[in-house]
């Protein structure tokens, strides 16, 4: 008996059959896929977001620390003859106070760069969005704020600001010995509050440093950072073999384990949470295919009375399953895939709505001497502190996405067909 009429007779029973569970089976796998890669995308805009502010501004790929400065230039050199390793950046850090021209003091974290370090480390420079001015550390008195920061202390490009080196000040009996004048050049926004509000980049010849005792550091950045272990392990070797067995190394995992291990178990939860929209679908799509093999067990056994193999017949409601879940989960990833990729537009659109509707209340509400102004926003800008909503789509998360949504409703058929295994033809149709 010819195969091919498998899929003909599972077309038949979707398409020709009187229940609408098939549609409603289709339309619930693609919402599970739609919500599942918008949701995702938009976690990863934001994860993403913060994880690369992280990475190419504050911590670096791999750090150096404890060795000579007077041998900096020699660790350069010795860095980027390793395969894999894009810039080697030195730099200095530390604690200030920062006072400008509104009363009060703010904790800065501040950062001494060589002025050259935006040309050296590409990445950086590009997660540094300058509203105002532009990076500028030709000189030892000119200094980089953040955009919060300068909010804060009232201040913009060409003005003062007056940092107090914590350091200075408790070991010097003189309260003024740590105090030094800087030339705003530049105001940036990175995305992420915590830089915004409380950090600074200097020259890094300032004497600020020399002040504070700050330790030279060498900061790695890797073409591909998931290339840390093997680029730390030839690190290693390389330095030990040219007599640098002291110097300390460590890896971005290291550093940021917590914070990062926080963001991969937030985003494992939500695709479970998420992710339920299977499960209830997948059961819809098992209860329905049951109640299938029992409706047409005569159909059953004249497939099987007329030559159709036991797993053949079993095969035809297998691929219902799996036409539906094909059908729902392309569905659900092409309106995900539109949506995700336009998803500032689309949440546009739906505060638009919103707010037309809340225009036409207030009208109404007006005759009664009622009302209000206020507009709805998604994402207003006086909660969160984002200028739009990110969204980054990956690949492998958006093929596991359909996938999950195409074996749900493959894996319902498959165990819902199991009856039609023990369907014998003559006990049916002894009574036809």
């Amino acid at each position: 008996m010819k195969k091919n009429w498998i899929l003909f007779v599972a077309s038949r029973y979707i398409f020709k059959g009187r229940s609408n569970s098939p549609v409603l089976a289709v339309l619930g796998i693609a919402t599970g896929v739609l919500a599942l890669i918008v949701i995702i995308a938009v976690m990863n805009g934001f994860q993403l977001g913060f994880i690369e502010s992280i990475l190419e501004i504050s911590s670096y790929h791999l750090r150096l620390e404890s060795f000579p400065p007077e041998k900096t230039g020699e660790l350069q050199r010795l860095m980027l003859e390793i395969p894999g390793v894009e810039a080697a950046v030195p730099f200095m850090e530390f604690q200030a106070l920062a006072r400008g021209k509104r009363s009060g003091q703010q904790a800065v974290f501040t950062r001494g760069l060589n002025q050259d370090a935006a040309e050296v480390d590409r990445k950086m420079k590009n997660r540094l969005d300058f509203e105002d001015g532009f990076f500028d550390l030709s000189q030892t008195n000119y200094i980089l704020l953040g955009t919060e920061l300068a909010r804060r202390l009232g201040l913009s490009v060409g003005d003062e600001v007056t940092l107090f080196s914590i350091t200075g000040i408790l070991s010097a009996e003189d309260e003024n010995s740590g105090l030094n004048n800087y030339e705003i050049r530049g105001i940036f926004r990175t995305g992420f509050y915590e830089y915004d509000y409380s950090w600074a980049f200097l020259n890094i010849g300032s004497p600020a440093f020399i002040l504070n005792e700050s330790e030279l550091k060498l900061g790695i950045k890797l073409v591909n950072r998931f290339n840390d272990g093997l680029v730390f392990d030839q690190s290693l070797k390389k330095l030990s073999a040219e007599g640098y067995e002291d110097i300390s190394i460590s890896s971005w995992r290291d550093y940021n384990r917590s914070f990062f291990g926080a963001l991969r178990t937030e985003k494992l939860f939500m695709f479970i949470l998420v992710g339920l929209i299977f499960l209830v679908v997948g059961l819809n799509i098992f209860q329905a295919q049951r109640r299938s093999v029992l409706q047409r067990s005569e159909e059953i056994g004249l497939l099987r009375a007329v030559g159709g193999a036991k797993n053949a017949v079993r095969f035809v409601f297998v691929c219902d399953g799996g036409i539906i879940g094909f059908t729902g989960a392309f569905i659900g990833l092409v309106l995900g895939l539109i949506v995700a990729s336009n998803i500032s537009t689309f949440f546009s659109l739906v505060e638009g709505i919103v707010n037309f509707f809340i225009g036409l209340l207030n009208i109404i509400a007006g005759f009664f001497g009622a009302g209000w102004t206020d507009n709805f926003a998604v994402f207003s800008p006086a909660v969160f502190y984002i200028k739009e909503i990110p969204s980054r789509i990956l690949p492998l998360e958006v093929t596991l996405i359909f996938m999950f949504g195409f074996l749900s409703a493959l894996l319902a058929a498959w165990f819902a067909s199991r009856k039609v295994i023990n369907i014998q033809p003559a006990e049916v149709l002894r009574y036809e």
